[in-house]
């Protein structure tokens, strides 16, 4: 019960275009807990949408592993991945058109759902789902006789329709304003709290992250980095979200570094690293390293960033492998 509804294991996939190959995906790694509220976010080109087509079975990897809801989806045969996407999976696209049909009304298009999915019972149903998405009232109508908001919103109970472990969305308020936004990503909220459905939303929408409490971006297909955000409670009872950042470290030891953070401090080719007893040091390879006694003079002057500021030169230079495996064979013995 509390294993991971997704996981993803150094997923690469190349697409051959003539005689050229893109690769989409560069080792990816990424975990989603049961019952997670996720958004994927990154730049056009930087893998997101490759990954949801893996994770919803329409496309497989040319190497790495995923698994949803305990399915290795490499391993699936065609039959299976029908299956998986009727029953394990619900999806809500961007565009309208591909999650609606137009000439059936709101509920009539979430009858159609369960009753593909092989359920025609509790007709019910579809009506309880259209009151937990907000649009019960719009239930009679058909698509066109509904706004943008109305009509995701009637996707998200489509995708609902046969009580999947996992919905995934592509970009699900990327055509729509700011006050039609907050309702859909409201209603995402809601069900995960009310159904316990893990959701996976992927879009370039900064709006999305104060919907959810983990953002993942993606960059140059891989993770590069996550923010977690939790509710903090002062001692006047006010309630603040904190919100803490931190970088992928994945199973090799690779990790992206922030962008504004490379361009600042110029850091590009190679850098310099330095080993502390509890944190490393990573500054630009062409800068100028301080002598001992700038550092500490800079550290009890409460500079900022002193303390990591570089290592000493001459015989203090950062640790090589080789030296910190000589020092582990002395400690040894």
């Amino acid at each position: 019960m509390n294993d991971p509804d997704i996981v993803c294991e150094g997923l690469v996939r190349i697409f051959a275009v003539a005689d050229i190959e893109v690769q989409a995906l560069q080792g990816l790694d990424l975990v989603v807990e049961r019952g997670g509220l996720v958004a994927l976010v990154g730049a056009s080109g930087s893998g997101k949408s490759t990954l949801l087509s893996i994770l919803s079975a329409l496309d497989a990897p040319t190497a790495g592993k995923a698994t949803v809801a305990g399915r290795d989806l490499t391993a699936l045969t065609a039959r299976q991945r029908v299956d998986y996407r009727r029953e394990v999976v619900g999806f809500v696209w961007q565009q309208t058109a591909r999650n609606l049909l137009p000439y059936l009304s709101a509920e009539e298009n979430v009858h159609l759902a369960r009753a593909i999915g092989g359920d025609r019972s509790r007709s019910a149903r579809a009506r309880e789902l259209l009151e937990l998405t907000g649009v019960a009232d719009v239930a009679a109508r058909r698509p066109a006789e509904l706004s943008g908001g109305q009509q995701q919103r009637v996707a998200i109970a489509v995708a609902l329709a046969n009580d999947p472990r996992v919905l995934l969305a592509d970009e699900p308020t990327g055509d729509l304003d700011e006050h039609a936004t907050a309702d859909v990503l409201a209603t995402f909220e809601t069900v995960n709290r009310e159904l316990g459905t893990t959701a996976l939303i992927v879009t370039h929408d900064p709006a999305v992250s104060e919907h959810v409490r983990r953002t993942v971006q993606i960059r140059d297909g891989r993770t590069a980095t996550e923010v977690l955000r939790s509710t903090h409670t002062d001692d006047e009872g006010r309630e603040h979200v904190v919100a803490q950042e931190f970088v992928v470290l994945d199973k090799v030891g690779r990790m992206q570094l922030p962008t504004d953070y490379m361009t600042q401090l110029d850091l590009r080719d190679r850098v310099r690293l330095e080993l502390n007893p509890d944190h490393v040091g990573v500054w630009s390879g062409t800068a100028a390293v301080p002598r001992p006694e700038a550092r500490r003079e800079a550290a009890e002057a409460g500079a900022p960033g002193s303390e990591a500021a570089g290592p000493a030169s001459g015989d203090a230079a950062p640790p090589t492998r080789r030296s910190l495996r000589e020092r582990k064979d002395d400690s040894d013995d």
